[in-house]
């Protein structure tokens, strides 16, 4: 998997908004790496607000998206009080899982690009399919998603 640095032009996008507080940056003044993970979940659950059902649906119908990979190319630095602009789509729909993609950037600038992969999972956390009625709905959102399964 390689993070995606272009954002296709029929992608339905997310965009977060989010100012980096000081707790979030290390000794050198930088954003820690492991608050990268956290800013693509923001961008992750927006869209799924905005693009399919919010989180919170799933969960209630007995499912979590669990995360089986993450990706960050990280190209520069974010520091105390930038403002982030977290862009997400839908990379790709297999039929138990999702390819999230993201580009951070800080006034147009590219910071990073990011991939993760989720797994549709039950409450006992076994992997179980994409309910063909929301994988077709996934489907037409990704540009690049593989056609559900007849």
């Amino acid at each position: 998997m390689r993070a995606d640095r272009t954002i296709p032009p029929d992608a339905k996008l997310a965009v977060v908004h989010h100012r980096v507080p000081f707790y979030e940056t290390d000794a050198m003044g930088i954003v820690h790496h492991s608050n990268w993970v956290r800013y693509l979940e923001l961008g992750r659950i927006r869209w799924l607000d905005e693009h399919d059902r919010p989180y919170r649906d799933w969960v209630a119908a007995g499912y979590h998206y669990t995360t089986t990979r993450v990706e960050i190319e990280y190209l520069r630095p974010a520091s105390y009080d930038d403002v982030l602009e977290i862009r997400t789509w839908l990379g790709e729909v297999r039929g138990a899982s999702l390819r999230m993609a993201y580009r951070v950037t800080r006034g147009g600038e590219l910071l990073a690009a990011a991939a993760k992969e989720h797994a549709l999972v039950d409450l006992e956390g076994r992997p179980r399919r994409i309910p063909s009625e929301h994988r077709a709905r996934l489907v037409a959102a990704a540009p690049a998603a593989r056609k559900p399964r007849s």
